[in-house]
C-alpha cells in the first residue's frame, strides 16, 4: 500500500507575508536531512509538507525520526494513500490501521474535506468510516471525548489520506531564520540544550570550546565532539571551533586574585568567542548559564561577563532549574554523554571561595594587572577548526 508522511506546520503559519520565506527555509532543510535515504517526493500545500518515499526499500521509520527532529515541524503524520472514493476510504484503509485498532477498546473518526467537491460531507465520512470499523472489529466502541484511538481521514486535492494518531514534530521555527550565533560549548550538561534551544528558535549553531592540555585531556575533547555530533540532529552541521587556552589559564593562576579566577577566565572566553563569531559572521554569543546554578552564575558574575561583550549574549538556560535542564539534555540524547567523567577546562583551578558577587571595577582591576592582548591574539590565531556533519 502506498504510503506518505505528512508534516503540518506549527509557528509558520502564523507568519503572515514572510511566510513562503520560512516554508522555503523548511523545505531546503527536509531535503538536506532526508537525501540520504534515496529518492523521496518533498512537496507542499496547504500549510503541509508531503514526504513521499519512492523507493519502496526506503526505512520509513527511519525517514519519520529525522523529521521529528527538524525544526518547523509540530505534528507528522504517517498515512496510507487512497482513491478520493468512499469505497476505497472504506475498504483500503483498513489493513493499514488494524494494528492500531485491535490495540485499542475506543476509537473515533474524524474527518477534513479540505476538497469541497468531494460528494460526502465530513459527518458523513465520520459516520460511514466509523460503522465500517465497528462492523470489522467488533470489541470496539465509540468514545468521541477520550479515544484510545483517533482515526483521520483527509480528503485532499488528489487522494485522500487515513491514519489513526499523530507523533509530535520538534516544533520551533526552521533553523537560518534567525541568522547565525556562537555556542559556548562544554562537557557539560547545559549548553548542549542551550545550543538546541536556540536553533529551534531559528539559529544556526557554531560551536567554540576551550581546552587546556595537560590539565583537560583529548578524551574531554572527543567527548565535546561527541555532543556536537549528537545535537546535528537537531541543528544541522556545526562548525567546531577548538581554542588552545593553557597559558591563558596559567596566567590567571599566577597572576589574578584566587577568588576572581573564574570571572576573569569567564570574560576571556567571552572576549575570544566574540572575535571568532566575528570573523564567522555570528551575530550572537550563547551559552548555558542558569541563573544563581554556581559562583559564576550569579547575576552580580553575569554583569560582570557581559561588560566584557560587544555583540549580544543568548542564555536560553537563564530561567530553568537543573531538573528541566536534565530533562531536555535526555530528550535530546546528550545526558548521558554529558556526564562522562572528562573534566573540561572550566574546572581546572576552580577557587576554594569564589565571589558570588563580583563589583565590576574590583574585576576590571584585577584583569587589568596583566596585558592580555597578546595572550589573546595567540589563542584566536591558534584555533582550530572541524566541520561536525549530520550523517
Amino acid at each position: 500500500m502506498k504510503e506518505i508522511i505528512l508534516c503540518k506546520y506549527g509557528e509558520i503559519a502564523l507568519k503572515g507575508l514572510n511566510k513562503s520565506t520560512f516554508e522555503s527555509m523548511m523545505m531546503k532543510s527536509i531535503r538536506r536531512r532526508l537525501k540520504k535515504f534515496g529518492e523521496i517526493n518533498i512537496t507542499r500545500a496547504q500549510s503541509t509538507v508531503y514526504v513521499e518515499p519512492v523507493d519502496e526499500n526506503i526505512d520509513v521509520d527511519e525517514v519519520v525520526d529525522r523529521l521529528s527532529k527538524i525544526f518547523g515541524i509540530i505534528k507528522l503524520c504517517r498515512c496510507c494513500v487512497v482513491e478520493k472514493t468512499m469505497d476505497a476510504i472504506l475498504n483500503d484503509s483498513i489493513e493499514y490501521i488494524r494494528e492500531d485498532m485491535e490495540a485499542a477498546r475506543t476509537f473515533k473518526v474524524d474527518a477534513k474535506r479540505s476538497d469541497k467537491k468531494f460528494p460526502f460531507k465530513s459527518p458523513d465520512i465520520c459516520n460511514e468510516l466509523g460503522g465500517k470499523l465497528l462492523e470489522t472489529f467488533p470489541h470496539l466502541s465509540v468514545d468521541v471525548h477520550k479515544p484510545d484511538v483517533t482515526v483521520t481521514v483527509e480528503v485532499r486535492e488528489k487522494y485522500a489520506f487515513i491514519h489513526a494518531g499523530k507523533l509530535d514534530g520538534a516544533g520551533g521555527i526552521p533553523v537560518g531564520s534567525s541568522g547565525k550565533a556562537m555556542l559556548l560549548l562544554s562537557g557539560g550538561i547545559d549548553s548542549p540544550v542551550a545550543g538546541y534551544m536556540m536553533s529551534k528558535r531559528g539559529a544556526v549553531i557554531d560551536a567554540i570550546h576551550f581546552e587546556a592540555p595537560p590539565y583537560t585531556s583529548e578524551r574531554a575533547k572527543q567527548k565535546v565532539e561527541k555532543l556536537a555530533k549528537k545535537m546535528t540532529e537537531y541543528c544541522g552541521d556545526i562548525a567546531f571551533y577548538c581554542v588552545p587556552f593553557t597559558e591563558i589559564q596559567e596566567t590567571l593562576r599566577d597572576k589574578c586574585p584566587e577568588e576572581l579566577f573564574t570571572i576573569l577566565m569567564r570574560r576571556l572566553m567571552m572576549e575570544i568567542a566574540q572575535r571568532i563569531a566575528a570573523r564567522e559572521g555570528c551575530q550572537a554569543l550563547i551559552t548555558g548559564e542558569s541563573l544563581g546554578q554556581v559562583a559564576s552564575q550569579t547575576m552580580y558574575a553575569m554583569v560582570c561577563t557581559d561588560a566584557v561583550c560587544r555583540i549580544p549574549v543568548f542564555r536560553p538556560c537563564v530561567g530553568l532549574d537543573k531538573t528541566e535542564i536534565i530533562d531536555i539534555s535526555r530528550k535530546i540524547d546528550t545526558f548521558e554523554t554529558s556526564i562522562l567523567p572528562y573534566e573540561d577546562c572550566c574546572t581546572v583551578f576552580t577557587p576554594k571561595h569564589p565571589k558570588t558577587r563580583p563589583e565590576l571595577g574590583a574585576v576590571e582591576a584585577a584583569q587589568a594587572r596583566v596585558d592580555w592582548e597578546e595572550l589573546i591574539q595567540k589563542a584566536v590565531g591558534q584555533t582550530t577548526c572541524k566541520m561536525i556533519k549530520l550523517d
